[in-house]
């Protein structure tokens, strides 16, 4: 038996990217997923992939920085799985530019889907995990937070405050059995990488212990795991995968 057999995910940003990629792994574990994408059309698709692999997904358009958006998106997947077991917290804005050009508007929406974002997602799924007497939320933050990476400062900024949520909401809900944990991914290779360095971005390779670059699959066995039983008494801590980069 598949180690999530009977478990429901809700994965967002799962259209592409890391998202997606986990969003097929847990699938493979068993779990039935729910793939909340704000590109609806990318939610189908990856929906489609993971019936074709003899999986049960559903897409669901969702906006994570809007509450609403968010509340629905946990209804109607209790409405068809019947429960909420994982949330995986992976939607997220990422754009880079000198520390002085960010605006205002800028700063507001990356925090608006990278930190409150987050908090609707869990403040909507808790309801359902209290009542079951477990759950497990896995926040995808960043190993930027630990370099100071330069020309991101709100990514980083915000990737700061989704470990500082982490740890205080594993305090507050540790007492429902719920897991609160958040995995670090290094610069890994997805299509929003390459929009953003379209001439490369292997720069930090030479700085892991791992010398090529991090791609999505690297991250999907850390989240699987923390998914599972055989995370149930780790919480409150942030994983880095990064090929060794940041060692703290």
């Amino acid at each position: 038996m598949s180690r999530l057999s009977g478990r429901v995910a809700i994965v967002t940003g799962a259209g592409r990217g890391i998202g997606r990629a986990y969003a097929r792994r847990l699938a493979a574990e068993g779990a039935r997923v729910v793939i909340a994408e704000i590109q609806f059309t990318n939610a189908q698709r990856v929906a489609e992939e993971i019936a074709a692999a003899g999986g049960q997904a559903l897409a669901l358009h969702t906006n994570v920085a809007d509450w609403e958006s968010v509340r629905q998106m946990a209804e109607q997947t209790v409405a068809r799985f019947g429960r909420i077991d994982i949330l995986v917290n992976n939607a997220a804005i990422m754009d880079v530019k000198p520390w002085d050009q960010w605006t205002s508007e800028e700063w507001d929406a990356i925090f608006s889907v990278n930190v409150k974002g987050l908090y609707y997602c869990i403040k909507a799924v808790v309801p359902y995990m209290r009542q079951q007497g477990k759950g497990k939320i896995i926040n995808i933050a960043s190993a930027v937070f630990f370099h100071g990476q330069p020309y991101c400062l709100p990514y980083a900024v915000s990737k700061a405050a989704v470990i500082g949520l982490t740890r205080s909401l594993a305090r507050e809900l540790g007492e429902y059995n719920i897991c609160v944990n958040a995995v670090a991914p290094g610069l890994t290779e997805t299509e929003r990488i390459r929009e953003l360095f379209p001439e490369g971005a292997d720069f930090l390779v030479p700085f892991q212990c791992f010398k090529r670059q991090e791609q999505p699959e690297d991250l999907v066995g850390t989240v699987a795991f923390l998914a599972s039983d055989d995370s149930d008494f780790l919480t409150g801590q942030t994983i880095c995968v990064d090929g060794g980069w940041m060692m703290h």
